[in-house]
């Protein structure tokens, strides 16, 4: 900057000499040359100086930020192994605690869990529990286990954050990091060999032409499978939704045991119709390519997921733990859902939406009004009234692995 404005200089003084020797030349029309550089070498100087201002400022709020962890990341790294239990897709688990790992130092353990199996592993040890934190899946067993006095209460942070308050739990026992739609992905290959439409809401799926074509995951062992019964329950009343659930019965395939598990199988052909989250479907889209699979959001409404994470009761690892959760509550943590096969809608608001979550159409806010504190309080019980309704508890269509 300083050679580019003594040339600009130079150049002045020399025009000027050059015009004392010369005659009177009429006024000049535009700026010369020489003023013109001068001129922009005092806005570059101008904008360089507002840049680094605003990166003094940038820099200076990060610290503060880091500032205000420094003793819990210390405190954390003191503790060692932190044990995460997940009920997200694995690739963004991984991804999830390998960062946590890089960023602090401090070695994860991770393992695959449906919530379902996440629940009754913690209540099995009952306020011994063998991992630290909870991460990812529906919160319907959060909930459940936030009854039963099993996860941690701890105000994060991070929370700040969050879109709005029924992304969390009011005591802070557990804190949404994304949402989920709700619905169904089909085959429409296999519906259009067979001559059949695509169901388009819940009612049409009890539909007998369906029977043998639609999987649902296994409501002991998948959140998403205790979604559907609240959903239900909500849309159609107690009783009439757990005859719902009876009569779709009737066109049930297989019950997987992850909730994740029908999606996985529609683009082969090998499930037609499955209920699960719509996210999942565009997993199989967008990384297995296959085009064959259409989403469907159900006409009269449907319901959603958040999905949570949570500190266990009585974590060997408190620090790490709740490290984990201002971490989770995080861009840097959420962020790498999308780039991890995970396209959920993100309920943080200085976090990245998921681009092709919108092209798909789907839209977080067109979802039913969905009452949390009558799931948190009988999901359990719900659940036992449809096995018992069902009478097929022992049914080999209700896979545990």
């Amino acid at each position: 900057m300083k050679k580019l404005l003594a040339m600009a200089l130079t150049g002045t003084m020399a025009l000027g000499l050059a015009a004392c020797a010369a005659p009177a030349a009429a006024p000049a029309a535009a700026p010369a040359p020489a003023a013109e550089a001068a001129e922009e070498v005092k806005e570059e100087a101008a904008a360089e100086e507002g840049a680094a201002e605003e990166g003094a400022a940038e820099e200076a709020a990060a610290a503060e930020e880091a500032g205000g962890m420094e003793d819990l990341i210390a405190a954390a790294k003191e503790e060692g192994t932190l044990v995460v239990y997940g009920s997200c897709e694995e690739d963004y688990l991984a991804a999830a605690c390998e960062h946590f790992q890089e960023l602090y130092g401090i070695e994860v353990q991770y393992q695959r869990l449906s919530t379902g199996e996440v629940q009754s592993k913690i209540e099995e040890e009952n306020g011994n529990p063998s991992g630290d934190v909870w991460f990812g899946g529906t919160t319907d067993p959060y909930n459940v286990a936030t009854a039963e006095g099993l996860l941690e209460p701890y105000e994060a942070v991070n929370a700040s954050h969050l879109i709005g308050d029924m992304y969390r739990d009011k005591d802070g026992c557990w804190y949404g990091i994304y949402k989920g739609i709700l619905g169904f992905m089909v085959n429409s290959d296999e519906l259009e060999r067979m001559g059949l439409d695509a169901p388009q809401d819940w009612q049409d799926l009890l539909d007998p032409k369906y029977q043998g074509l639609i999987w649902l995951s296994n409501y002991n062992t998948a959140g998403t499978a205790k979604l559907v019964v609240n959903t239900m329950i909500q849309k159609y009343g107690h009783d009439e939704g757990i005859q719902y659930l009876v009569d779709l019965d009737k066109n049930i395939e297989v019950y997987t045991k992850s909730g994740s598990g029908p999606s996985k199988n529609v683009g082969t052909g090998e499930c037609v119709i499955g209920i699960g989250f719509l996210h999942d479907g565009i997993t199989q889209i967008e990384d297995n390519g296959y085009g064959n699979i259409s989403l469907v959001i159900p006409s009269t409404g449907t319901s959603f997921e958040i999905g949570a994470t949570a500190i266990f009761k009585g974590a060997k690892h408190p620090n790490a733990a709740k490290l984990w959760i201002e971490y989770a509550l995080s861009p840097e943590c959420v962020e790498l859902a999308a780039q991890n096969g995970s396209y959920q809608f993100l309920v943080l608001d200085n976090a990245q939406q998921p681009a092709v979550a919108e092209e798909f159409g789907l839209d977080p806010d067109n979802v039913m009004e969905y009452d949390f504190e009558d799931a948190k309080e009988n999901t359990t019980k719900y659940v036992e009234e449809v096995m018992e309704a069902l009478g097929s508890a022992a049914d080999d269509r209700f896979k545990t692995e």
